[in-house]
């Protein structure tokens, strides 16, 4: 004990850390993962709002039009984000 941290290492700094719902990774850089993502969102929502489920339908509906925005309009390559930084 003795206030030592268990946390281990320090992390790196905020504007080098990848948070959960960055969808600017490398794994999203084949298409069709990005289409499949919004896919099986958007048919979530319609899923829920079939079965009446309005709140989970509008919180997938959402989550749904945020990754296609971020997949399709404000997409950056990552491998060419960091071809250009150095």
């Amino acid at each position: 004990m003795g206030g030592r941290s268990r946390r281990g290492p320090r992390s790196a700094p905020m504007s080098k850390r990848r948070g959960y719902f960055d969808v600017q990774s490398p794994v999203f850089r084949p298409l069709w993962r990005r289409i499949a993502v919004v896919a099986v969102t958007l048919g979530w929502a319609l899923f829920e709002l079939s079965n009446g489920a309005t709140g989970w339908a509008l919180v997938f509906g959402l989550a749904g039009l945020w990754c296609a925005w971020q997949f399709f309009v404000a997409w950056e390559d990552p491998e060419e984000t960091e071809a250009d930084d150095g």
